[in-house]
């Protein structure tokens, strides 16, 4: 009766085995590790050294850990080149700790000396892991699999039986049904090698070096980024220079010869909201209708920016960030002349587009003894106004809008080269305007109204045209499209490095002693792994049928024709 033997899965081959020779070898490009001989150690022995550690799997996730540890603080305290208006607040509320985060660097920490060796050290030990890695693996591609071991039975997954077919005939049919079923395989003395699961160092190959594309991405997009905003109103344009941005923040090699040419006008601003419900208030669409030219000779072009749906420029991408309102005012002087007529842009302070801001007449206003005067306004707008609510807008869209305004004169400051926000009113040096009760001049203004100034100072008045304005990004982030395939292919790279084994096959058919061909199978995978001892056992089911077992001599003929499946038991010297 024919006989089939197969190791139990979790058995695997003794690490000095000298039986399996090069069948067991190459199953892996990771590098050996050998111990160093320490006493004989020289100046190139220690470098060598260095280099082996600085280039091990252990070194190399290490400096990952240290990496993601050293962006923590780049995320929860206020770096220098995102927003220094926060890091001053932060060193004043922290007169003890900001000089310690200045030694450190932690108010730049991905421009800081610690943070930088860190990453050109796990930018080196990825190069220096990957390159002897790839040279390997391309030399085993361009090889063939190693011959069978003299002894089969010593593999974790092993079977054999007799057939009464020729030697020739099975090594024949083994070679087509490994090579159909995708295995690299060849006749080797009187066995078949085979191999199969190249694609799982191709995946590692392919995560680490996913890895560097994106050390490179990540390098190069903070060195030449940029990044500026822009308040723009219904009927004002942009134009992309530096002088041209509200703020504007860019890289350490960034210049201005980097920035793409355009420019743009904003059309119009459409913002509906939810009128009723749970969501009221929320914003339903937002979007700008602008027209935009590229380069000084550009034809203009209209298109339609909305949120998470920018404009795409060259290297640059203008998103539509924000909204509100610019209530038009016109300011007359005690004679009536108009000295002050535009769109104030006043800054949201709550979902209902609740604003704030200031209106500052500069030049041009003479007071009632024709003196030269400066004159400011702190206004307060609501789009919908409900009495007895002055506080806070209802509705952020404009169903009863009202505009709240504080009236002052004298000297705005504006002057003294000390930079100061146009939206902030700086009272240092005004006054404010008395009613005939001695109290401050302060009143709400519907559209269409104005309100008079004492003393003949003239008139606001609150026009009914009231315009809105949007607020632009424009970002350029170079490297982000490396960026964004190098971390696919590290996903894809380390799902084929995790989920697939590479393994090994060899079918050996030679005449035994009393004539009879005896059939051997046996595989060989880099880890334990039930999928080895399965994968034989259905190639040799295959195999076992165009090449069936044989009768033994006191085995009856019909017994082994009722009974032709192999039976099963453990390898010879196979663990339990």
């Amino acid at each position: 009766m024919s006989e089939t033997k197969t190791s139990a899965p979790d058995s695997t081959p003794a690490a000095g085995d000298e039986d399996l020779g090069a069948a067991g070898s190459q199953l892996s490009t990771a590098p050996a590790e050998d111990a160093p001989n320490l006493p004989s150690l020289g100046v190139i022995g220690w470098a060598r050294w260095f280099w082996r550690q600085l280039t091990s799997m252990r070194v190399a996730l290490l400096l990952l850990l240290l990496l993601s540890l050293g962006a923590i603080p780049g995320s929860l305290i206020p770096q220098t080149g995102i927003d220094e208006t926060k890091v001053a607040e932060f060193r004043k509320a922290h007169e003890t700790l900001a000089p310690i985060y200045d030694k450190l660097g932690l108010f730049n920490v991905y421009s800081s000396a610690w943070f930088s060796a860190i990453y050109i050290l796990l930018f080196v030990s990825l190069i220096g892991c990957i390159v002897p890695r790839t040279w390997q693996f391309v030399g085993q591609l361009r090889g063939r699999p190693p011959g069978a071991p003299k002894r089969l039975t010593r593999l974790p997954a092993y079977t054999t039986w007799r057939t009464e077919a020729e030697p020739e005939q099975v090594r024949e049919a083994a070679l087509a049904l490994l090579k159909k079923r995708r295995f690299r395989a060849h006749l080797t003395g009187d066995a078949v090698a085979a191999e199969k699961g190249y694609l799982r160092e191709v995946g590692n190959l392919a995560f680490h070096i996913a890895l560097i594309v994106m050390l490179i991405a990540f390098a190069w997009g903070q060195l030449f980024k940029s990044e500026g905003n822009k308040l723009v109103v219904e009927g004002d344009g942009f134009s992309n220079t530096l002088t041209q941005y509200d703020d504007f923040k860019s890289g350490s090699l960034f210049t201005q010869d980097d920035l793409d040419p355009f420019s743009f006008n904003l059309k119009n601003f459409t913002g509906t909201y939810e009128a009723s419900g749970p969501n009221k208030g929320t914003p339903r669409i937002y979007k700008a209708d602008i027209s935009y030219s590229v380069g000084a000779d550009g034809k203009d072009k209209k298109t339609t920016i909305k949120v998470n749906e920018p404009l795409e420029i060259g290297d640059s991408k203008v998103y539509l960030v924000s909204h509100g309102y610019a209530p038009v005012i016109t300011i007359r002087d005690g004679k009536g002349n108009i000295v002050y007529r535009d769109a104030v842009p006043l800054l949201p302070l709550d979902g209902n587009v609740t604003s704030t801001g200031a209106i500052k007449v500069m030049d041009g206003y003479r007071n009632a003894k024709g003196e030269r005067e400066q004159l400011g306004f702190q206004a307060f707008f609501l789009p919908t106004y409900v009495k007895g609510n002055e506080l806070a807008s209802q509705f952020p869209a404009l169903l009863n809008p009202v505009i709240n305004l504080e009236a002052y004169h004298g000297d705005l400051g504006v002057d003294a080269g000390i930079p100061q926000s146009v939206y902030q009113l700086n009272k240092k040096n005004l006054k404010g305007f008395k009613d005939a009760k001695g109290a401050q001049v302060r009143e709400n203004l519907k559209p269409g109204e104005s309100m008079k100034l004492p003393n003949g100072a003239g008139t606001v008045t609150f026009e009914k045209e009231i315009k809105e304005w949007a607020g632009f990004q424009v970002a350029r982030q170079p490297g982000s499209g490396w960026a964004l395939a190098g971390s696919l292919a590290a996903i894809f790279g380390l799902a084929a490095s995790l989920f697939i084994q590479r393994r090994r096959v060899w079918v050996r058919a030679a005449t035994g002693s009393d004539g009879v061909t005896v059939v051997e199978m046996a595989g060989l995978g880099r880890s334990e792994s039930a999928k080895v001892p399965e994968e034989l056992g259905d190639l040799a089911g295959i195999l076992y049928a165009q090449a069936p077992g044989a009768p033994d001599a006191e085995d009856d003929p019909a017994e082994s024709e009722a009974s032709p499946d192999p039976q099963v038991v453990p390898a010879e010297g196979a663990e339990k």
